[in-house]
């Protein structure tokens, strides 16, 4: 049958192609290739995309030809067809592009007059190949899980275990700052390279990956620039959004992210947003990012950030009291990496004041780095401030009594809590024995109830307001 004859052809050709190019040259374009029909003595094959032809043509010509010839004989020809991205339109039909079997291209990547040292050239592959740009300290065993990031990081194992393989290609994760995207993806890499040693793994930022290009536009080295890249089995890059606005370099990662992709290689992206919020993309290339699995990363809950400082403890073979853990993760809510400071700050104050650390140091810690909204007022201020306008002590406004001097005072500072400093609800309500944010919510709205109701109470109110602003100036 014509597709036996047509298979069998081009698997004899591979045989003479592979004894005549690299390794990783041979997996990277001729594997990828596939035998589409052969009439009389013209061979067509299906190449993945424009670009891949365009590469064959400019630096294989002469193999594919020495392959036909030692195959089919001198009179013998080669054809291609292309498979052409048309925005999503899958049915379309390919089109086929006739090449003859006595081309003969000078390749225009021959640059021998450059001084030009690019770190793309072939033979820079193997010395680099051990070389990820990955951050050992970065595993999965340190990667802290959580309803916040138990997809990202399920989704990250399964690339892991086999990159390439699953539906999750390519995979997105995005997130705020410092919520841990960049550990996680590389946690993915050292993954890889742990349990796949053959495999190059290659971790790039957008800004690296762009200024990269730029330095082989300005030299002329494009060509060694893509060929680089496209050896790599697993591209791994960071902060996708910073491409915005940048259409050349848009336009050379739509190339190299096409192969890959049809190559079946792995891709695993971060940024700050989902694709459909990212501005400044070309929509060929969004529409890409949406192929596999995009997971967010949130802010970590409260048992999140009590595991991560435990973790950090293990690592550093340190000890912090259980109520100092927990003032810690109560206190900063916002990310990882701001909670990461804040450890490293307190034991640093501790080694250099040769001090403990206890509660006290954890909350002047916190007060040289933890910056509430718009006001130095916080949340030790506010009780302060409200026990002695109540003729109370702090440790009152803690307590579990339930005297109604006590719960309006309590009230109140929670009231102004909320409204004077960035804690959330279960943060204060921790500052104040412990309560759960639904008191907190309570308090909130007794108080704004009770200065509808109370004229008295409601001046008393301003006047603690004024206090407060005070501080603030």
């Amino acid at each position: 049958m014509q597709v036996i004859d047509c298979e069998t052809v081009w698997n004899d050709c591979l045989r003479v192609i592979q004894d005549n190019v690299a390794e990783q040259s041979y997996k990277t374009w001729f594997e990828p290739i596939k035998p589409y029909k052969l009439e009389e003595k013209v061979l067509t094959i299906q190449v993945p995309s424009q670009f891949f032809y365009e590469w064959l043509e400019e630096h294989y010509v002469h193999i594919l030809k020495k392959a036909i010839d030692a195959v089919l004989g001198v009179d013998a020809k080669l054809s291609y067809s292309v498979v052409v991205d048309q925005g999503g339109n899958s049915g379309a039909a390919p089109y086929t592009i006739n090449l003859p079997n006595n081309i003969n291209r000078k390749s225009s990547s021959n640059n021998a007059g450059s001084n030009y040292n690019s770190p793309f050239d072939l033979k820079s592959v193997d010395s680099v190949f051990q070389s990820s740009q990955l951050n050992n300290n970065y595993t999965f065993h340190s990667y802290i899980e959580g309803d916040c990031n138990r997809l990202a990081r399920s989704a990250g194992q399964a690339v892991a275990q086999k990159p390439g393989i699953t539906s999750f290609n390519p995979l997105m994760l995005y997130g705020g700052v410092g919520l841990g995207k960049t550990h996680l993806v590389q946690a993915i890499g050292n993954e890889i390279k742990d349990n796949l040693p053959e495999k190059f793994v290659l971790y790039v930022s957008s800004e690296k990956f762009t200024n990269q290009f730029m330095d082989a536009v300005k030299n002329n080295k494009i060509q060694e620039f893509q060929n680089f890249y496209l050896q790599v089995d697993i591209l791994i890059i960071d902060d996708v959004q910073f491409l915005s606005g940048k259409e050349k370099t848009q336009e050379i990662f739509f190339h190299i992210f096409n192969h890959l992709h049809q190559a079946g290689k792995q891709i695993v992206m971060t940024s700050d947003c989902p694709p459909r919020d990212l501005k400044g993309l070309q929509e060929r290339l969004l529409s890409r990012f949406k192929w596999g699995l995009t997971a967010d990363i949130q802010q970590p809950d409260l048992e999140t950030r009590i595991a991560i400082i435990h973790k950090k403890m293990e690592e550093d073979g340190i000890y912090i009291p259980e109520d100092v853990v927990e003032y810690l993760a109560y206190s900063v809510d916002t990310n990882i990496r701001e909670l990461e400071g804040v450890l490293i700050s307190l034991i640093a104050h501790a080694s250099l004041n040769r001090a403990e650390i206890d509660l006290e140091l954890a909350k002047q810690t916190l007060k040289n780095i933890v910056e509430d909204i718009e006001t130095e007022v916080g949340v030790d201020y506010i009780q302060k401030t409200i026990a002695e306008y109540f003729h109370l002590k702090v440790d009152e406004l803690k307590d579990k009594t339930r005297k109604k001097e006590i719960v309006i005072a309590r009230q109140t500072a929670m009231y102004f809590c909320k409204e004077y400093t960035n804690h959330s609800l279960k943060s204060i309500g921790y500052h104040f024995g412990g309560r759960d944010h639904s008191t907190v919510i309570h308090a909130v709205q007794t108080v704004n109830d009770m200065m509808d109701t109370d004229i008295n109470y409601k001046d008393s109110v301003e006047v603690l307001r004024k206090k407060l602003k005070m501080k603030s100036i």
